[in-house]
Protein backbone atom coordinates (compact mmCIF):
# COMPACT_ATOMS: atom_id res chain seq x y z
CA UNK A 1 0.00 0.00 0.00
CA UNK A 2 3.12 2.34 1.01
CA UNK A 3 4.68 1.48 -2.57
CA UNK A 4 1.48 2.08 -4.87
CA UNK A 5 0.77 5.53 -2.39
CA UNK A 6 4.25 6.52 -3.19
CA UNK A 7 3.97 5.54 -6.76
CA UNK A 8 0.74 7.64 -7.04
CA UNK A 9 1.68 10.68 -5.48
CA UNK A 10 4.84 10.06 -8.11
CA UNK A 11 2.41 9.86 -11.27
CA UNK A 12 0.74 13.21 -9.91
CA UNK A 13 3.86 14.96 -8.80
CA UNK A 14 5.31 13.87 -12.39
CA UNK A 15 1.78 15.42 -14.23
CA UNK A 16 2.49 18.65 -12.50
CA UNK A 17 6.01 18.90 -13.20
CA UNK A 18 5.28 18.12 -16.88
CA UNK A 19 1.91 21.14 -16.75
CA UNK A 20 4.94 23.55 -15.26
CA UNK A 21 8.18 22.77 -17.08
CA UNK A 22 8.08 20.59 -20.14
CA UNK A 23 8.53 22.44 -23.03
CA UNK A 24 5.06 23.79 -24.21
CA UNK A 25 6.42 25.87 -27.06
CA UNK A 26 6.09 24.33 -31.22
CA UNK A 27 7.31 26.29 -33.62
CA UNK A 28 8.14 24.98 -37.59
CA UNK A 29 11.24 23.22 -38.32
CA UNK A 30 14.34 25.65 -38.16
CA UNK A 31 12.33 28.43 -36.43
CA UNK A 32 13.75 29.58 -33.27
CA UNK A 33 11.58 32.06 -32.23
CA UNK A 34 8.70 33.84 -32.70
CA UNK A 35 6.40 37.07 -31.99
CA UNK A 36 3.14 37.61 -31.05
CA UNK A 37 1.51 41.00 -30.37
CA UNK A 38 -0.54 41.50 -27.12
CA UNK A 39 -2.95 44.72 -27.72
CA UNK A 40 -3.62 47.31 -25.17
CA UNK A 41 -6.83 46.64 -22.69
CA UNK A 42 -6.58 42.76 -23.90
CA UNK A 43 -8.02 40.19 -21.42
CA UNK A 44 -6.88 36.56 -20.81
CA UNK A 45 -9.41 35.30 -23.86
CA UNK A 46 -7.62 37.40 -26.28
CA UNK A 47 -4.25 36.02 -25.48
CA UNK A 48 -5.78 32.67 -25.80
CA UNK A 49 -6.99 33.54 -29.05
CA UNK A 50 -3.79 34.90 -29.80
CA UNK A 51 -1.72 31.72 -29.32
CA UNK A 52 -4.12 29.53 -30.68
CA UNK A 53 -4.12 31.78 -33.87
CA UNK A 54 -0.58 31.26 -33.86
CA UNK A 55 -0.57 27.52 -33.73
CA UNK A 56 2.07 27.62 -31.30
CA UNK A 57 1.15 25.91 -27.84
CA UNK A 58 1.37 22.64 -27.44
CA UNK A 59 -0.76 22.29 -24.86
CA UNK A 60 -3.51 24.72 -24.05
CA UNK A 61 -5.25 23.10 -21.43
CA UNK A 62 -1.53 23.04 -19.00
CA UNK A 63 -0.78 26.64 -19.64
CA UNK A 64 -4.78 28.30 -18.52
CA UNK A 65 -4.01 25.91 -15.32
CA UNK A 66 -1.06 26.99 -14.75
CA UNK A 67 -1.67 30.70 -15.64
CA UNK A 68 -4.51 31.10 -13.45
CA UNK A 69 -2.49 29.75 -10.41
CA UNK A 70 0.06 32.38 -11.53
CA UNK A 71 -2.57 34.63 -11.55
CA UNK A 72 -1.71 35.78 -14.90
CA UNK A 73 -5.23 35.13 -16.17
CA UNK A 74 -5.72 39.05 -14.43
CA UNK A 75 -2.35 40.99 -15.31
CA UNK A 76 -2.47 40.78 -18.68
CA UNK A 77 0.39 43.13 -20.52
CA UNK A 78 0.42 44.35 -23.39
CA UNK A 79 3.21 44.31 -25.85
CA UNK A 80 5.62 42.55 -28.78
CA UNK A 81 6.83 39.39 -27.28
CA UNK A 82 9.12 37.04 -28.35
CA UNK A 83 8.59 33.56 -28.36
CA UNK A 84 11.31 31.00 -28.38
CA UNK A 85 10.88 27.70 -28.65
CA UNK A 86 11.18 24.86 -25.75
CA UNK A 87 9.80 27.60 -23.77
CA UNK A 88 7.76 26.31 -21.24
CA UNK A 89 4.53 26.99 -19.47
CA UNK A 90 6.22 28.29 -16.16
CA UNK A 91 8.56 30.78 -18.48
CA UNK A 92 6.11 31.90 -21.15
CA UNK A 93 3.58 33.12 -18.22
CA UNK A 94 6.55 34.24 -16.39
CA UNK A 95 7.54 36.27 -19.75
CA UNK A 96 4.58 37.33 -20.46
CA UNK A 97 3.31 38.59 -17.15
CA UNK A 98 6.42 40.35 -16.17
CA UNK A 99 5.78 42.50 -19.73
CA UNK A 100 9.74 41.45 -20.81
CA UNK A 101 8.19 42.91 -23.95
CA UNK A 102 10.88 43.17 -26.92
CA UNK A 103 11.46 46.67 -28.61
CA UNK A 104 11.02 47.64 -32.06
CA UNK A 105 13.47 49.78 -34.37
CA UNK A 106 11.73 52.74 -36.07
CA UNK A 107 13.63 54.69 -38.92
CA UNK A 108 12.40 57.78 -39.58
CA UNK A 109 14.55 58.02 -42.96
CA UNK A 110 13.31 59.28 -46.65
CA UNK A 111 10.12 60.55 -45.71
CA UNK A 112 8.69 63.31 -47.66
CA UNK A 113 4.85 63.54 -46.60
CA UNK A 114 2.84 63.48 -43.42
CA UNK A 115 1.18 60.74 -45.35
CA UNK A 116 4.14 58.41 -45.33
CA UNK A 117 5.17 59.79 -41.87
CA UNK A 118 1.73 57.97 -40.83
CA UNK A 119 1.95 54.78 -42.58
CA UNK A 120 5.10 54.46 -41.59
CA UNK A 121 4.92 54.82 -37.60
CA UNK A 122 1.63 52.93 -37.89
CA UNK A 123 3.31 49.87 -39.73
CA UNK A 124 5.68 49.45 -36.42
CA UNK A 125 3.45 50.79 -33.60
CA UNK A 126 -0.25 49.84 -32.45
CA UNK A 127 -1.24 53.49 -32.50
CA UNK A 128 -3.67 53.59 -35.51
CA UNK A 129 -3.21 55.82 -38.37
CA UNK A 130 -6.63 57.34 -38.00
CA UNK A 131 -5.36 58.31 -34.65
CA UNK A 132 -2.09 59.49 -35.74
CA UNK A 133 -3.77 61.86 -38.51
CA UNK A 134 -6.41 63.31 -36.47
CA UNK A 135 -3.88 64.44 -33.94
CA UNK A 136 -1.06 65.69 -36.88
CA UNK A 137 -4.24 67.73 -38.35
CA UNK A 138 -5.30 69.19 -34.86
CA UNK A 139 -3.87 72.73 -34.94
CA UNK A 140 -5.31 73.00 -31.13
CA UNK A 141 -4.23 69.96 -29.77
CA UNK A 142 -0.25 70.52 -31.27
CA UNK A 143 -0.81 74.70 -30.63
CA UNK A 144 -0.65 73.75 -26.97
CA UNK A 145 1.32 70.80 -26.73
CA UNK A 146 4.38 71.87 -29.14
CA UNK A 147 3.67 75.42 -30.33
CA UNK A 148 3.41 73.95 -33.70
CA UNK A 149 0.62 73.82 -36.58
CA UNK A 150 -0.75 71.03 -39.12
CA UNK A 151 2.62 72.39 -41.33
CA UNK A 152 4.93 73.03 -39.01
CA UNK A 153 4.39 69.71 -37.15
CA UNK A 154 6.86 68.03 -39.50
CA UNK A 155 9.49 69.76 -38.93
CA UNK A 156 9.54 68.20 -35.19
CA UNK A 157 10.64 65.22 -36.83
CA UNK A 158 14.38 64.73 -36.35
CA UNK A 159 15.21 61.57 -38.61
CA UNK A 160 17.11 58.38 -37.01
CA UNK A 161 16.37 55.02 -36.02
CA UNK A 162 14.25 55.25 -32.66
CA UNK A 163 13.59 52.60 -30.16
CA UNK A 164 10.05 52.19 -29.14
CA UNK A 165 7.74 49.65 -27.51
CA UNK A 166 5.07 48.57 -30.06
CA UNK A 167 2.53 49.13 -28.03
CA UNK A 168 3.10 53.01 -27.87
CA UNK A 169 0.09 55.13 -28.58
CA UNK A 170 -0.34 57.66 -31.48
CA UNK A 171 0.40 60.60 -28.20
CA UNK A 172 3.18 58.95 -26.92
CA UNK A 173 4.37 58.87 -29.95
CA UNK A 174 4.73 62.71 -30.21
CA UNK A 175 6.03 63.03 -27.14
CA UNK A 176 8.69 61.19 -27.65
CA UNK A 177 9.17 63.08 -30.40
CA UNK A 178 8.90 66.42 -28.83
CA UNK A 179 11.71 64.96 -26.40
CA UNK A 180 14.39 64.13 -29.60
CA UNK A 181 13.70 67.64 -31.26
CA UNK A 182 14.47 69.28 -27.56
CA UNK A 183 17.96 67.40 -27.67
CA UNK A 184 18.85 67.86 -31.10
CA UNK A 185 17.97 72.09 -30.68
CA UNK A 186 21.07 72.97 -28.29
CA UNK A 187 21.65 75.87 -27.18
CA UNK A 188 24.51 76.42 -30.32
CA UNK A 189 22.03 75.85 -32.52
CA UNK A 190 19.26 77.90 -31.23
CA UNK A 191 21.70 80.58 -31.63
CA UNK A 192 23.01 80.12 -34.98
CA UNK A 193 19.28 80.00 -36.00
CA UNK A 194 18.52 83.44 -34.16
CA UNK A 195 21.44 84.81 -36.27
CA UNK A 196 19.72 83.79 -39.04
CA UNK A 197 16.73 85.77 -37.94
CA UNK A 198 14.82 82.42 -38.58
CA UNK A 199 12.94 81.11 -36.24
CA UNK A 200 13.63 76.49 -35.34
CA UNK A 201 10.89 75.77 -37.94
CA UNK A 202 12.05 78.37 -40.57
CA UNK A 203 15.16 76.31 -40.36
CA UNK A 204 14.10 72.92 -41.16
CA UNK A 205 11.84 74.11 -43.77
CA UNK A 206 14.74 75.65 -45.97
CA UNK A 207 16.73 73.10 -45.01
CA UNK A 208 14.24 70.49 -46.52
CA UNK A 209 14.10 72.89 -50.24
CA UNK A 210 18.03 72.84 -49.43
CA UNK A 211 17.91 68.67 -49.43
CA UNK A 212 15.40 68.98 -51.98
CA UNK A 213 17.68 70.51 -54.33
CA UNK A 214 20.82 68.77 -53.59
CA UNK A 215 20.15 64.92 -51.99
CA UNK A 216 23.47 63.77 -53.77
CA UNK A 217 26.34 65.98 -52.77
CA UNK A 218 25.97 66.63 -48.80
CA UNK A 219 28.89 68.58 -49.02
CA UNK A 220 27.06 71.69 -51.67
CA UNK A 221 24.13 71.96 -49.03
CA UNK A 222 26.03 75.02 -46.79
CA UNK A 223 26.55 76.79 -50.59
CA UNK A 224 22.71 76.41 -51.61
CA UNK A 225 21.71 76.84 -47.84
CA UNK A 226 23.37 80.62 -48.44
CA UNK A 227 22.17 81.13 -51.92
CA UNK A 228 18.33 80.89 -50.31
CA UNK A 229 19.17 82.77 -47.38
CA UNK A 230 20.37 85.66 -49.73
CA UNK A 231 17.36 85.72 -51.67
CA UNK A 232 14.97 85.41 -48.60
CA UNK A 233 17.12 88.44 -47.70
CA UNK A 234 16.96 90.55 -50.40
CA UNK A 235 12.38 89.78 -50.88
CA UNK A 236 13.51 87.58 -53.90
CA UNK A 237 11.63 84.49 -54.21
CA UNK A 238 12.43 81.03 -54.11
CA UNK A 239 11.64 80.17 -56.99
CA UNK A 240 12.98 76.21 -56.02
CA UNK A 241 11.37 73.36 -58.38
CA UNK A 242 11.44 70.60 -55.24
CA UNK A 243 8.67 72.72 -53.44
CA UNK A 244 6.72 72.75 -57.40
CA UNK A 245 6.70 68.66 -56.96
CA UNK A 246 5.66 68.30 -53.50
CA UNK A 247 2.95 70.79 -54.58
CA UNK A 248 1.74 68.36 -57.29
CA UNK A 249 2.43 65.38 -55.02
CA UNK A 250 3.93 63.88 -57.84
CA UNK A 251 7.55 62.74 -57.28
CA UNK A 252 8.04 60.98 -60.24
CA UNK A 253 8.58 64.45 -61.80
CA UNK A 254 11.79 64.87 -63.11
CA UNK A 255 11.80 68.50 -64.95
CA UNK A 256 10.17 71.18 -64.10
CA UNK A 257 8.23 73.09 -66.82
CA UNK A 258 6.17 76.12 -66.75
CA UNK A 259 3.34 74.37 -66.30
CA UNK A 260 4.39 73.43 -63.17
CA UNK A 261 4.42 76.59 -62.08
CA UNK A 262 0.92 78.02 -62.49
CA UNK A 263 -0.27 75.35 -59.78
CA UNK A 264 -2.20 77.56 -56.72
CA UNK A 265 -0.07 76.32 -53.76
CA UNK A 266 1.07 77.77 -50.83
CA UNK A 267 3.80 75.56 -51.58
CA UNK A 268 4.69 77.55 -55.00
CA UNK A 269 7.96 79.17 -54.14
CA UNK A 270 7.40 80.89 -57.64
CA UNK A 271 4.35 82.57 -56.95
CA UNK A 272 4.61 83.35 -52.95
CA UNK A 273 7.15 85.17 -51.58
CA UNK A 274 9.10 83.97 -48.32
CA UNK A 275 9.53 80.19 -47.09
CA UNK A 276 6.38 77.58 -47.62
CA UNK A 277 4.21 76.87 -44.55
CA UNK A 278 5.80 73.57 -44.07
CA UNK A 279 8.88 71.75 -45.24
CA UNK A 280 8.72 69.80 -48.08
CA UNK A 281 10.49 66.59 -46.62
CA UNK A 282 11.55 65.91 -43.27
CA UNK A 283 15.26 67.07 -43.67
CA UNK A 284 18.48 65.32 -43.02
CA UNK A 285 20.33 67.01 -39.78
CA UNK A 286 23.51 67.83 -42.10
CA UNK A 287 20.41 69.55 -43.97
CA UNK A 288 19.53 71.62 -41.00
CA UNK A 289 23.16 72.03 -40.04
CA UNK A 290 24.03 72.89 -43.67
CA UNK A 291 21.40 76.03 -43.06
CA UNK A 292 22.52 77.03 -39.77
CA UNK A 293 26.34 76.84 -41.18
CA UNK A 294 25.66 78.53 -44.33
CA UNK A 295 28.20 79.73 -46.95
CA UNK A 296 28.52 83.15 -47.18
CA UNK A 297 28.72 84.13 -50.71
CA UNK A 298 26.54 86.58 -53.03
CA UNK A 299 24.76 83.50 -55.52
CA UNK A 300 21.01 84.38 -56.19
CA UNK A 301 21.13 81.68 -59.13
CA UNK A 302 21.74 77.99 -59.33
CA UNK A 303 21.38 75.38 -62.16
CA UNK A 304 22.27 71.75 -62.35
CA UNK A 305 25.73 70.83 -63.98
CA UNK A 306 25.08 69.76 -67.35
CA UNK A 307 27.92 67.11 -66.94
CA UNK A 308 25.35 65.67 -64.40
CA UNK A 309 27.85 65.33 -61.38
CA UNK A 310 25.24 65.83 -59.07
CA UNK A 311 26.67 69.53 -58.68
CA UNK A 312 25.19 73.14 -59.64
CA UNK A 313 26.36 76.25 -61.27
CA UNK A 314 25.95 79.30 -59.44
CA UNK A 315 25.16 82.60 -60.29
CA UNK A 316 25.33 86.28 -59.57
CA UNK A 317 23.47 87.51 -62.28
CA UNK A 318 20.35 86.96 -64.55
CA UNK A 319 22.45 87.05 -67.73
CA UNK A 320 25.38 84.38 -66.38
CA UNK A 321 22.48 82.37 -64.82
CA UNK A 322 20.52 81.80 -68.29
CA UNK A 323 24.08 80.96 -70.16
CA UNK A 324 24.37 78.21 -67.19
CA UNK A 325 20.31 76.87 -67.65
CA UNK A 326 20.64 76.72 -71.42
CA UNK A 327 23.83 74.58 -71.49
CA UNK A 328 21.78 72.26 -69.03
CA UNK A 329 18.37 72.38 -71.02
CA UNK A 330 20.53 71.24 -74.06
CA UNK A 331 21.87 68.88 -72.47
CA UNK A 332 18.53 67.99 -71.78
CA UNK A 333 17.03 67.53 -74.49
CA UNK A 334 19.58 65.94 -76.28
CA UNK A 335 19.47 62.71 -73.66
CA UNK A 336 15.67 62.91 -74.13
CA UNK A 337 14.85 63.97 -70.58
CA UNK A 338 11.59 65.19 -70.25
Amino acid sequence: MIVLSLAGVGIIAYNYYKKIYKPNIKLDSGQDYTFIYIPTNADFSTVLQILAEEKILADRASFEWLAEIKGYKNNVKPGRYRIKKNMNNNQLINHLKAGLQEPIQLSLHNIKTKKQLIERVCLKLEASCEELSELLNNNQYLNQNFGLNSYTIMTMFIPNTYEFYWNTSAEDFLKRMAEEYKKFWTEERKARAKALNLSQSEVSILASIVQGEQQLRKDERPVIAGLYLNRLRTGMRLESDPTLVFAHGDFTIKRVYNIHKEIDSPYNTYKNSGLPPGPILIPDTSSIDAVLNAQKHNYIFMCAKEDFSGYHNFARTLDEHNINADRYRKELNRRGIK
